[in-house]
């Protein structure tokens, strides 16, 4: 086997990671168009907060904002954002101006991996064909000649420093036989949890898919039990946790959904069964009904105050607990709809650095102010050394406080 020089395009939560763990073992050029990005980089700074300083240190990584750094490899991963547009339609632009990009400048018996999250089929019928069609090599199947195709989905938990990407099983396929010996090699010198052949590509891609759908239907059900249980006036997460003593009971909570997985990758899989004339309505509930919970939320707040504007605290509106990622947030969302009717100011610790929020002021600290309501949208780990005393301190009289993640189980303050 030839030496392995690894081109990485795209250097967000999936690539970074990536870079610095392949870095121990290949010679790699990682380029992401942002020069501040790369700028950050190159001063061994992630702004995302997922990396330390010394994680850069001693890895055979160049970065770059310029894409002539990827004209001397031959193994390529691409770990761009699949993001949706305004019609929750997949979109697809930022992975074909990456196969055009890598299109340049492969050659023969290069390998070409996507990361990137799919609904079935986009990685050969659409990334594939893009790449065959800039760099004149065919994919290579069987005994032809051409360069080697695989899919190897992201499974990367922003915020999460236990499962970290050496840690989680690793799904790898190909489009041939040496292709996958290839992948597979690159990517055992990294995961210690294992890695787990599919027999085909589109195999990989509709698994990766269904780890969120999976997850949206779930959360889907607690927050229709949630509202349930708000008509009942008894308290969801006592439900839950009785429950929750079968052993077979699965344990998921109520919550906004977002971010750029749970949010976003079911629709991505409604798309492509719809072109398969295939209607898949527990999906489409599911979507529906998480994406109704913020006016829910929004509206149980404001029968507090129906005849005057309140003071608002929003702990929290990061898309998650204890990350910076604010892409696709409910959480941002509800705070800006309250913002329309009430005084809101937020209170982010993982941007702290920021002095407003989407226009909304988010202050650091809080102590001489005093607010009509309090929210505790995210169990952020700060948020769960806050004591009585302090909240009480920040509360008028007849301060309501909503726990929305019943991070303290106090049966006076207002759960999901």
């Amino acid at each position: 086997m030839r030496s392995i020089k690894i081109g990485i395009i795209g250097l967000g939560y999936v690539g970074l990671p990536l870079a610095l763990e392949l870095g121990k073992f290949f010679k790699v050029n990682a380029y992401d168009k942002k020069k501040v990005r790369i700028l950050n980089l190159k001063k061994n700074v992630d702004h995302n907060n997922e990396h330390k300083k010394n994680e850069f240190l001693k890895k055979k990584i160049e970065f770059s904002n310029d894409d002539d750094c990827l004209k001397t490899c031959n193994f390529y991963i691409i770990c761009v954002p699949t993001p949706i547009n305004k019609k929750n339609k997949p979109d697809l632009r930022l992975l074909k101006k990456s196969c055009e990009l890598v299109g340049k400048y492969i050659e023969y018996n290069d390998t070409v991996v996507f990361e990137s999250t799919v609904y079935p089929g986009v990685t050969e019928n659409i990334c594939g064909k893009i790449l065959e069609k800039i760099s004149g090599i065919p994919i290579k199947k069987n005994s032809n000649k051409g360069f080697y195709l695989g899919y190897s989905p992201e499974r990367v938990n922003p915020g999460d420093k236990v499962h970290k990407l050496k840690d989680i099983v690793k799904i790898v396929s190909s489009s041939s036989n040496e292709g996958l010996k290839k992948i597979y090699f690159v990517y055992s010198k990294i995961i210690k949890a294992g890695l787990h052949v599919t027999k085909n590509i589109k195999i990989a891609e509709t698994a990766k898919v269904i780890e969120n759908v999976q997850r949206d239907v779930n959360i889907a059900l607690v927050n229709e039990i949630s509202l349930i249980c708000n008509k009942l006036k008894i308290n969801t997460y006592e439900v839950l946790k009785a429950a929750s003593t079968k052993w077979n009971f699965l344990k998921f909570y109520p919550g906004l959904v977002g971010g750029h997985c749970v949010g976003v990758d079911p629709y991505y899989l409604i798309e492509e069964s719809k072109r398969l004339n295939f209607n898949p309505s527990l999906m489409i509930t599911s979507r529906k009904i998480n994406n109704t919970m913020v006016n829910k939320i929004k509206k149980r707040v404001d029968q507090n105050f129906k005849s005057k504007s309140a003071k608002i605290l929003f702990l929290g509106v990061t898309f998650k607990e204890d990350c910076s990622d604010l892409r696709n947030s409910q959480y941002l969302q509800l705070a800006k709809k309250l913002n329309i009717n009430h005084k809101v100011k937020i209170h982010e610790p993982h941007l702290g650095n920021l002095k407003k929020i989407d226009g909304i002021i988010n202050v650091k600290k809080f102590d001489n102010m005093r607010f009509d309501i309090i929210i505790f949208a995210l169990a952020h780990k700060n948020f769960k050394k806050f004591s009585l005393q302090k909240i009480k301190k920040i509360s008028k009289k007849n301060t309501i406080v909503f726990d929305l993640k019943n991070i303290f189980k106090n049966k006076n303050f207002q759960t999901f």
